[in-house]
């Protein structure tokens, strides 16, 4: 399975009266296959969310396109049964009123409604156990009486019952304590082991590097460089992602402010957006690469 996305653009309508325009994202291409953990990386507001909510068919695309192997995306039934979501706020995703088990009997009742109940229940568990949870635990209680890690690998267990190929996991990690994150994130790296594609959508440097093989790095909805993880982030390019770089925090190091980016040819404040190899696997979006300073 390849998901990918073509000059892919969305803008909105803004002001009073819908007179003016906002390009939240604008232009952005790339894939993501089979077996491989992608992150999306920007500080809010980059249009991460957007492009998720795009794929998901949660929300319209203006301009390009995106497929699933070729085929042009739709939010229909069926797609849905191959590509599914998981949010920033698993809190969000739960009726308070029904037990968590709920979100496994709705798709009970939308994919699988031949399936006896007590083929399902089977079904169920193993799926609760793949994601490293004790079914007895979490099956027959409240949203409220079980965490957001729980909560949110339910989700992905709810994912696994449908026959999926790609994951859209947005901001999954940001509400969670450290612990947990990490077991999250450990869930994600088994499932690409078993073939899943990942979108892993964050504006955390770190989490995405320890995840991810290719990382895009997103600025006011447009790619400024992308390209293997160890090279995005070994040899970071452009200065927006040094930036980014520069401002995770260390536990060896005292925190300093990110030093401003240098006013240079690289794309910003309308410059063309086109990407050039600068390496073998490493894009980076510069009006004339060649005669930048590194």
């Amino acid at each position: 399975m390849m998901l990918q996305l073509d000059n892919v653009t969305k803008v909105y309508k803004v002001g009073a009266f819908g007179g003016k325009t906002f390009a939240a994202v604008d232009g952005v291409s790339f894939d993501v296959r089979s077996g491989e953990v992608v992150s999306l990386i920007g500080e809010s507001g980059s249009g991460k969310s957007t492009i998720g909510k795009m794929i998901l068919g949660l929300t319209s695309i203006t301009a390009g396109s995106i497929t699933v192997d070729g085929v042009p995306v739709k939010a229909a039934k069926e797609y849905y049964r191959h590509v599914q979501g998981v949010f920033q706020d698993p809190f969000s995703c739960y009726n308070p009123v029904f037990k968590a088990d709920r979100v496994f009997q709705l798709i009970k009742e939308s994919y699988y409604p031949q399936v006896s109940a007590a083929e399902w229940d089977g079904r169920v568990r193993s799926a609760i156990e793949d994601v490293r949870l004790d079914p007895g635990q979490v099956l027959g209680r409240y949203p409220h009486q079980l965490s957001g890690g729980q909560l949110q690998r339910l989700l992905i267990a709810r994912a696994l019952l449908l026959d999926i190929k790609l994951l859209v996991a947005d901001e999954i990690t940001s509400m969670l304590d450290a612990s947990t994150r990490i077991d999250v994130l450990n869930l994600l790296a088994e499932l690409k082991e078993r073939g899943l594609g990942v979108l892993y959508v964050t504006h955390d440097l770190s989490l995405g590097n320890y995840l991810a093989e290719r990382t895009v790095v997103l600025r006011n909805g447009t790619v400024v460089e992308m390209g293997l993880t160890d090279k995005v982030f070994g040899d970071p390019l452009h200065p927006y992602t040094r930036k980014l770089l520069a401002a995770v925090p260390r536990l060896n190091a005292p925190w300093e402010d990110a030093e401003p980016t240098d006013t240079c040819h690289y794309h910003a404040g309308g410059a063309s957006g086109a990407l050039f190899e600068a390496d073998a696997g490493h894009f980076v979006a510069c009006a004339r690469f060649d005669g930048c300073p590194r």
